[in-house]
């Protein structure tokens, strides 16, 4: 499943949006504190490439991700356990409750039907998984990946490998629950965890909270090649990097294998971050065994030198990024290429230009979707090019198809 790598494309984009981000709105970058990753400044008056934006489906409630199917009709799952069927991403596209034993979701916080992936042989198999937090009898048990069977005609699913992986941490509060589900260039599946707010969990390999986890989408086991793959201790051969504070968001970069990473920092420096298998992303809250002290910086390389930095950071305050996703195709012209970023507290989209190497040398945030629809938080390329949003404003949610005007 690895796609061809295209060395040239980068080099084009890049001599492409030179002229385009001299007069877009952008954030300029500066490097503070520990991280040494660039940082949100403040946007100038000029105005970046034109987007349309349009509404395919509204009533939903706090849309959490999206995926596609190969008839046209599209998945979304919502925080509040249940799981949405869209009958297209056309404007004006009806919406459907998918029947599906959901009674064991918790739903706190942060917490509830959370990350979705499509299998690929969707077309034969009918099958999709789903990241939600899992409880027993009202209790708080844990954060676990589910496997369905959608039916024929789409309006039921039911469980056909239950758990996929179980074990990830789960507070009661529902906090720092994750849970990100992206296809990596193998088709293994990585998964995006938070440290469900408890000092150590991030750093103790042996523990599921506050990584990025790779393992087979079939079975649940590790995927080959993993850094920790000789470890006497099962759970930490499902570990791909560890040290993250609360992922929020995964993409693949089209043509390559480097994977990027978006997660909230507490009351500063939300992260974006190229991951490195084996990774040490430097995030180590500190107190006794019930406290939570949150005054250490993300990536703390003072205390960790071997700690990786991030590629960008948004600084203080933080705008609660979300999901990540490329954009990619012929369509976007100059923004091919481009990472975007959805944000809740910060209510917009974010465009970051990245070079080859995956350091980000300008960022733009479009007007058209700068605080004009609330809290975004999914974001998935189309099988048709565009890019589909949700937002998560927890009273008549949509789905958005945006596209290059």
């Amino acid at each position: 499943m690895a796609r061809p790598r295209d060395s040239g494309k980068y080099v084009s984009v890049s001599t492409r949006l030179a002229a385009l981000l001299a007069a877009a709105s952008t954030i300029t970058v500066a490097c503070t504190g520990t991280t040494s990753a660039p940082q949100v400044g403040t946007p100038d008056a000029t105005t970046p490439p034109p987007l349309t934006v349009e509404v395919v489906a509204d009533g939903l409630e706090h849309g959490w991700d999206i995926g596609f199917l190969p008839d046209g009709r599209v998945l979304v799952t919502q925080r509040p356990a249940q799981i949405a069927l869209v009958s297209g991403t056309a404007p004006g596209s009806t919406v459907s409750q998918v029947e599906a034993d959901l009674s064991d979701v918790y739903i706190r916080g942060e917490s509830g039907l959370m990350g979705l992936v499509v299998h690929p042989d969707f077309a034969t198999s009918r099958r999709f998984t789903t990241c939600l937090a899992h409880q027993e009898n009202g209790r708080a048990v844990d954060v676990r990946l589910v496997t369905w069977e959608l039916s024929p005609d789409g309006n039921s699913a039911r469980r056909v490998v239950d758990p996929l992986l179980a074990g990830l941490p789960l507070n009661p509060s529902g906090r720092h629950a994750g849970c990100r589900l992206e296809l990596a260039a193998d088709g293994s599946l990585l998964v995006g965890t938070g440290d469900s707010a408890r000092n150590g969990v991030p750093q103790d390999r042996t523990n599921l909270g506050g990584k990025v986890l790779r393992i087979d989408l079939a079975t649940g086991e590790p995927a080959p090649g993993n850094p920790f793959a000789d470890s006497p201790d099962p759970r930490e051969r499902l570990v791909w990097t560890y040290g993250h504070r609360n992922v929020q968001g995964l993409a693949l970069r089209p043509g390559t294998e480097q994977v990027f990473s978006a997660e909230h920092g507490p009351d500063r420096d939300d992260e974006v971050n190229l991951l490195r298998p084996g990774g040490h992303y430097g995030w180590a809250p500190v107190g006794d065994p019930t406290g939570y002290d949150e005054s250490v910086p993300m990536t703390d390389t003072r205390r960790f030198p071997d700690a990786v930095p991030a590629v960008w950071s948004t600084g203080n305050p933080t705008l609660a990024l979300c999901a990540v996703e490329f954009l990619s195709g012929p369509t976007w012209g100059d923004l091919d290429g481009m990472l975007v970023a959805t944000s809740l507290k910060g209510k917009r989209l974010v465009l970051l230009d990245l070079d080859q190497s995956g350091a980000v040398r300008q960022v733009v945030t479009p007007p058209e979707l700068n605080d004009r629809y609330g809290r975004l938080r999914a974001a998935r390329l189309g099988p048709d090019g565009a890019l589909y949003l949700t937002t998560s404003n927890g009273h008549d949610d949509r789905l958005l198809r945006v596209t290059r005007s």
